[in-house]
């Protein structure tokens, strides 16, 4: 059964309990983490997940947050033994920079480094990241202080669709992802630019006929502050949740 598990639910400032944000999909074939965060071999192993078994990563875009565990988790997989592939998804953009800064660690030069295919999205709303039996997944740009991605996953299998709007103001590309899924996951960092807050994300749940919201990149620890569900509800009347780190959506 496929299935999504959170790895971090926190905004750009991590708290004990809660990681910044990113997560991992599992269907029969593909294991896809969706950022890199913070140190994800430790954050999976805890989730119960091999991190030698992930097929894919999407890196949303170019901020510490999002990509700082690359470095880490690579050069983890290359000591450990990894052969198989890696697909590397990502803007160009954010791709070229992600190049760079393995660059700086000089991983060339890293004896038997298994093959990291970097596959870049292009800029357009709906570009189709990856097609296969058991899933479509596509990319939309969304309006953060760099070029940044929100992404929708369609479950073929299950009949079932979640959407993740990443790091954003409120924008017509997020609503077209979130068109009808079963699950939105959206940020709810705060109404200041670059981002949402939880009533934003509530009004975008509610225009896009949504199933279920679950807020997530919010603040924690001591910059917890308000209700965050209570104000999502003034906008959206279905359910509604705070996404927590290790939280697994069955799909």
């Amino acid at each position: 059964m496929a299935k999504l598990t959170i790895l971090g639910s926190s905004n750009a400032i991590p708290s004990l309990e809660q990681e910044n944000t990113h997560m991992v999909l599992e269907t029969e074939s593909r294991t896809i983490l969706v950022d890199c965060a913070s140190n994800p071999l430790v954050r999976l192993e805890r989730a119960g997940i091999n991190f030698q078994k992930v097929t894919d990563i999407i890196l949303t875009h170019f901020h510490p947050d999002h990509v700082g565990g690359l470095p880490l988790l690579l050069m983890d997989m290359w000591l450990l033994g990894r052969s198989a592939p890696l697909n590397i998804y990502g803007l160009h953009y954010t791709l070229d920079r992600a190049e760079s800064m393995m660059g700086l660690y000089s991983w060339g030069d890293w004896p038997n480094f298994f093959q990291v295919n970097f596959c870049r999205i292009p800029a357009d709303p709906l570009a189709k990241v990856m097609d296969n039996d058991e899933l479509r997944i596509y990319a939309s740009p969304v309006k953060h202080f760099v070029p940044n991605i929100g992404l929708r996953f369609e479950l073929k299998r299950q009949a079932r669709n979640l959407a993740y709007s990443c790091d954003t103001e409120p924008c017509s590309t997020v609503f077209e992802l979130s068109r009808n899924v079963d699950f939105l996951f959206h940020e709810a960092s705060g109404d200041f630019s670059g981002h949402s807050s939880a009533a934003q994300a509530g009004d975008v749940a509610r225009s896009a006929d949504v199933g279920e919201l679950i807020l997530i990149h919010y603040p924690t620890g001591p910059l917890a502050s308000g209700d965050l569900v209570a104000q999502a509800a003034k906008k959206f009347s279905g359910p509604i949740r705070l996404a927590h780190d290790f939280m697994v959506i069955d799909l």
